[in-house]
């Protein structure tokens, strides 16, 4: 049993493109939309993974994720949040979400935003990733 604690300083890590990860989806134009920061993986021990995750839609537009947990996904949002379609606010700061494993679900967000993830297992299947226009 692993017994040693980890410890991170999360501003001393660089943000990493999540096109590394995830393709050309998470380019709006040249421009890179979605960045993370690896904070632990420790799948190929049974364990889980956790990181930061950002996202910088562009102006006037909303970032769509879809994804379906494969794994429990506890989901904190430290700074920007979750919107409506139509842009109005749905989370905040503060505001935490458990995805089960298994659940089907979606994320928009039309301002910066960042999030803690962590995983309880695999992280999520992602779907897609897109940039669309707000439903007014």
């Amino acid at each position: 049993m692993e017994t040693d604690a980890v410890f991170i300083r999360t501003p001393d890590i660089d943000w990493t493109p999540a096109s590394s990860i995830y393709g050309e989806s998470v380019l709006y134009g040249d421009r890179e939309i979605v960045f993370v920061k690896q904070l632990t993986n420790r799948i190929e021990k049974g364990k889980g993974v956790a990181y930061l995750i950002k996202f910088l839609p562009p102006e006037g537009k909303m970032i769509r994720t879809v994804a379906v947990a494969r794994s429990d996904e506890h989901v904190y949002i430290l700074e920007g949040g979750h919107c409506y379609r139509n842009g109005e606010r749905r989370f905040f700061p503060g505001d935490y979400v458990l995805n089960p494993e298994g659940h089907p679900h979606a994320a928009l967000v039309n301002i910066e935003t960042t999030a803690l993830v962590i995983c309880t297992g695999k992280a999520d299947e992602m779907k897609e990733i897109t940039v669309i226009e707000p439903k007014t």
